[in-house]
Parts: structure tokens; C-alpha cells; sequence
């Protein structure tokens, strides 16, 4: 591909996107094809010689659209969001053609330095506590998801815990112990598989059945039974905003718990920490400033393409200490000089893209007013949600809305909540999932969308009302 013909498909590549958005109202929501139509559709080999790149765009359309669960629809509803926005995927399309490695500072410094800064800016914004800055012991980096963020937090609690003899003995016979509630994120018990704890080394603790948040006064009776028994408590994870109901767990209360045994204490805020840039949503984060390590993603919430996620630490020195490894090859004098920060030290992975342009072009062009504004708007749609179930004596509230969550149920049960949010899935008006609440079935609507209007909340209700009705 020349140049010229480089800006041409350019072109027309940005303009497909913005077809694609353009036509988002029209499509249903949920993908309408059965495993394997798609597959059929491509060829079972590679091409030969080269195809223009129209051909590719036209595949889009004809294939791979059909196929697709559009996230970016202003009526995708389920799970949490994945928004995007054009800002961040203009941002995104520049880290591609810059085509930098930001594994080290020294080979490439600002995707370091950049990142830095606008991990500052970010970490302000939220109201976070300037331990978290990149300017004193602590600092925040780019993950590509929470998950890998909590499995971070995991290994710097193993190093600190056992002063670095993990990373040079590994686990040993010490029977360490994880803690989180049962509404805790899987990727919890997936970081104790993959850190070798397996996952009979953590211990669900049981929640408030009415805020669905963690007893504090459980986890309390379990660590002390654990240390008891011989058991070395390691890290506990807070949620503020549970996946399955928003719960919020009470980081104060938590941090006052574990600090008689030095526990590393994980705030995993992926979805919901991102409200904080509006201060009269920040009261879920108090008691952050005891945390160790903090979580939350802008691609979820905060207009930010996926994958965004900005964790951060209040001392990095457990962090790089049990990720850190120097080989011959990357040996240099910016990194012996210790004036720089190395980024490979700060996650599993050695390799990094320039991640932080997008969420930098996010704060720039929407400044901190639209990102308000865009959290704002969110919260006071899912309060309309709420309204609408209020207003109809088929539906009831599971629990209290927690910012752009709703979790809801129809009072007639399991089997009539459940059938009512398929038969909306696969009209493809919207897009629901659901959950299971002190053992009863419950629809989770979750707004995220920049583009979502009250007419697309309207437009569902009226979708599940008569969803409801065939249910007799």
C-alpha cells in the first residue's frame, strides 16, 4: 500500500466507522447467528496474492456485521459497558501508527512519560490521595484489564508478605490466604490459579443480603480464625461495585480489619470508579487512601476503547520488586541510572503499546466538565429505569440502583423474569443479561453508552412490558 493509497483506504476506513455508528439504531442489538455462520462464510485459506483493501470493508458488511453483539449500540444494556468514543479511537489509531514499544522508558520516552502524566491527571480527577502520584512511592499504569490488574495486586502482596522470598523460592508450604466476598469478580479466584495459590486458597466471605456488600464483621471472624489455624492471610479485595448488583464494599471499615496483619488491601473499582470524576459520586471510595493498590477501567465507562485500564499503587516498590527482571539485552544506562521508570516492571507482560494516547485525547477534547457530564447523565437514566419499575406493579426492584445499575426482577418469578429478557434479547430492541440475588433470577440494566437517550430507555421498557404480558 503507497501512501496515497495509505490516506485513501485511511479515509474510507473512518468513514465505514462512522456509517457503522450511523446505522447502530437499526440493527438488533444481540448478534442473529447460530455458531459456526460465520465461520462458513470465510474461506478455509489464506489468500495467495493480495486483495485490495475494499475487499476487505465490503467483508465487514457482508460477514462479519451480521455477526456482531454491537457494544457501541445506544441500547446495549447487558453486562457493563465497553464504550468507545471518537475521540479515544482517533487516539487509538494514532498508538497504531506510531507503532511504538513502550516496554522500557528508554525505548520510547514518552509513551513513559506521557502515561505518567495523564495517570496523575486521572488519579486527580478521581479524588484519589496523592500517594497514588507517579511524583512520590507510589504511581499508576495502564493495564489491559482489571484482571491482570488484580493478579498484580495479588503478586506484589505475595513479595511484600514473604519479603521477596517468593520470587526467588516460589510459594512453598506456607499456606497463604485470599479473602474477597462472594460477589467478588472471578478474576480473583483466577489470579490465585494463576499465581499457584489455587483456589482453595481464597475464602469467599459472606455479604449484607440487602446491600449485597461485604460483612465486615465476617472477614474479621475469618482472619482471625485462618491466623489461628496457621493460615497466612495475603490480600484482601474489596469491590466498590460488585459485577453482579453495583454493591459497594466499605473500603474504611475493611482497611481498619486488616491492618493488625499487614494485609495488601485491592480496591477494584473497574466499573464504577470511574463516577468519581463527579464529586458527589466518591462517597463508594472512601477509605481508599488505606488501599495498596486501586482499579478502575475508563473503557468501560468513561469513553475510553477497550483495553484501558488504569491501576495504581501506593508504594511500587512491592510492585516492581516481584516483577522486575533486567537480562543483558535490555541493560542501559537510563534504566541503571534509576531516574526513569522501566513499565515492564509494572505487569506480567514485557511488551506495552502507547495505550495512554487515547485516554490523554479522551481528557483533552472532553475536558473534565464532559466527562461529568457524560457519568451525570448516566446515573439520572438508570433513575428513570427505576422509576419505570416503580410504576409498573409487574416488576419490583432486587436492590437500591447503584449509579447506572439497575437490577430488577418480575414478581412473578425465576422463569417469567428470565423468558421476559430473552424474548427482548433476541427481538434485538436491546440487549440485557442477568444474575442471581439471594438465589433468585434478576435483570441487570446497565447504562454506559454516550450515545443512550431516554427514548432508548423508553423504547426497552415498552419491549419488556409486553415481554411481560406474554407471560401471563
Amino acid at each position: 500500500m503507497t501512501p496515497d493509497e495509505f490516506r485513501r483506504q485511511g479515509h474510507a476506513a473512518i468513514d465505514w466507522i462512522a456509517d457503522y455508528w450511523a446505522s447502530l439504531d437499526d440493527l438488533p442489538v444481540r448478534a442473529q447467528v447460530a455458531p459456526g455462520d460465520v465461520r462458513r462464510e470465510l474461506p478455509t485459506s489464506a489468500p495467495e496474492t493480495g486483495e485490495p483493501f475494499e475487499a476487505v470493508l465490503a467483508d465487514l458488511d457482508r460477514i462479519v456485521v451480521p455477526g456482531l453483539t454491537h457494544w457501541q449500540h445506544p441500547r446495549f444494556f447487558a453486562y457493563f459497558p465497553a464504550n468507545s468514543s471518537p475521540a479515544a479511537i482517533l487516539g487509538d489509531l494514532l498508538s497504531s501508527g506510531i507503532g511504538a514499544q513502550g516496554m522500557i522508558w528508554a525505548t520510547s520516552p514518552a509513551v513513559t512519560e506521557v502515561e505518567q502524566v495523564v495517570l496523575d491527571w486521572f488519579a486527580e480527577a478521581l479524588g484519589l490521595p496523592d500517594a497514588f502520584r507517579s511524583d512520590g512511592a507510589g504511581g499508576g499504569v495502564i493495564q489491559d484489564t482489571a484482571s491482570t490488574a488484580t493478579f498484580t495486586a495479588l503478586l506484589s502482596a505475595l513479595h511484600r508478605a514473604s519479603e521477596g522470598d517468593v520470587r526467588v523460592h516460589g510459594l512453598g508450604d506456607v499456606p497463604w490466604r485470599v479473602y474477597g466476598s462472594t460477589q467478588a469478580h472471578s478474576s480473583l479466584v483466577k489470579a490465585a490459579m494463576i499465581a499457584g495459590l489455587g483456589e482453595d486458597a481464597v475464602r469467599s466471605i459472606d455479604i449484607d443480603p440487602v446491600t449485597q456488600a461485604m460483612d465486615v464483621d465476617a472477614l474479621r471472624d475469618a482472619i482471625v480464625e485462618d491466623v489461628e489455624a496457621g493460615l497466612r492471610p495475603v490480600m484482601v479485595h474489596v469491590a466498590a461495585g460488585s459485577t453482579s448488583t453495583g454493591a459497594m464494599d466499605d473500603i474504611a471499615a475493611v482497611a481498619e480489619v486488616v491492618r493488625e496483619w499487614g494485609v495488601w488491601l485491592h480496591v477494584d473499582a473497574a466499573w464504577a470508579g470511574v463516577a468519581a470524576v463527579c464529586p458527589e459520586h466518591r462517597d463508594h471510595l472512601a477509605g481508599v487512601e488505606a488501599a495498596d493498590s486501586f482499579v478502575t477501567n475508563p473503557h468501560k465507562w468513561l469513553l475510553t476503547t477497550f483495553d484501558c485500564s488504569t491501576f495504581w499503587v501506593r508504594d511500587r516498590a512491592a510492585l516492581t520488586g516481584a516483577l522486575s527482571i533486567l537480562p543483558e539485552y535490555l541493560r542501559n544506562a537510563a534504566t541503571e541510572s534509576g531516574e526513569v521508570v522501566d513499565y515492564r516492571d509494572w505487569h506480567p507482560q514485557l511488551g506495552r503499546r502507547f495505550r495512554a494516547i487515547k485516554l490523554w485525547a479522551v481528557m483533552r477534547t472532553y475536558g473534565l466538565e464532559g466527562l461529568r457530564a457524560h457519568i451525570r447523565s448516566g446515573v439520572e437514566l438508570a433513575e428513570h429505569v427505576a422509576d419505570l419499575v416503580a410504576a409498573d406493579d409487574r416488576f419490583e426492584m432486587v436492590t437500591e440502583p447503584a449509579l447506572s445499575l439497575v437490577v430488577f426482577r418480575l414478581a412473578s418469578g425465576d422463569e417469567q423474569t428470565l423468558a421476559a429478557m430473552e424474548a427482548v434479547n433476541a427481538s434485538g430492541v436491546a440487549y440485557l443479561s442477568h444474575t442471581t440475588v439471594n438465589g433468585r433470577a434478576a435483570i441487570r440494566l446497565a447504562v454506559g453508552s454516550w450515545r443512550t437517550t431516554a427514548a432508548d430507555i423508553d423504547l426497552t421498557w415498552r419491549a419488556l412490558q409486553e415481554a411481560a404480558a406474554a407471560q401471563g
